[in-house]
């Protein structure tokens, strides 16, 4: 974890927006990982930015429901592996709160399944742990401000190999996945399939000819159709169906 440890927020370019509570408000960010140095170096990444504010730590997911309660968060970076309570399970339970603070998960490409069942269960996304510390605010900053983590470079990769379908035949989960989105309109369906690539609102603006606030009312209305909690979960349900 040396690429987090080693460097302060200060050594990366700052181009802050608003956090959670509205212009001028910085992002709460609650850390949970059972690692001291990992916490640290997180915290000094996170702390040298104007715009983003670590308001706790928790060492164990068994402390994130007193922590979340305390800090009130906008976004919990959320490792895996912890000894007593794993942070997927601590994701589940923060997410299935209502109005819960969105989770990043911290992982490591030798965990792909857990980080599907981590997606599933609502988390906005997932970082890996040796991500610099540029694109770790950056990720930050999106899921504060309601975009997904996905990017079209590791993340599309990670997802295509833990949604990869099993043998030839019958799959429930891309048989669902499928009927699910048989019942969006031709346009609802583009936009789905653009989540799926890991486009942003404003890519997906510039593909499909509509303005940013357009796109943003499609992926409302996934969400609401689809009984999805965000946007990673449409992408994950898109990869189901073998459509990215």
């Amino acid at each position: 974890m040396a690429t987090l440890a080693g460097m302060t927020g200060r050594e990366y370019d700052d181009d802050g927006g608003p956090g959670q509570g509205g212009p001028g408000e910085p992002v709460r960010v609650l850390i949970v990982d059972d690692d001291a140095l990992v916490r640290a170096g997180l915290s000094m990444i996170l702390g040298g930015v104007p715009d983003l504010r670590v308001v706790g730590e928790a060492a164990d997911g068994d402390q994130v429901p007193a922590a979340v309660a305390a800090c009130a968060p906008d976004v919990v970076l959320m490792d895996i592996r912890m000894p007593r309570v794993d942070g997927l399970a601590a994701t589940e339970a923060l997410r299935a709160q209502p109005r819960p603070p969105e989770v990043l998960v911290l992982t490591t490409f030798d965990a792909d399944d857990q980080v599907l069942r981590a997606l599933r269960a609502g988390a906005a996304g997932f970082l890996l742990k040796d991500t610099p510390p540029a694109e770790i605010v950056r990720a930050v900053r999106r899921v504060a401000a309601g975009e997904a983590t996905l990017s079209p470079t590791v993340t599309r990769q990670l997802i295509r190999h833990v949604t990869a379908f099993g043998p030839a035949g019958f799959d429930p989960r891309r048989e669902r996945a499928l009927r699910l989105l048989a019942g969006l309109s031709e346009r609802e369906r583009e936009v789905a399939v653009a989540l799926g690539q890991g486009r942003t609102n404003a890519e997906i603006s510039v593909e499909l000819f509509m303005s940013v606030a357009t796109v943003k009312a499609y992926v409302s209305r996934l969400l609401t159709k689809l009984d999805l909690n965000n946007r990673v979960q449409v992408a994950i349900l898109v990869h189901d169906a073998g459509l990215a």
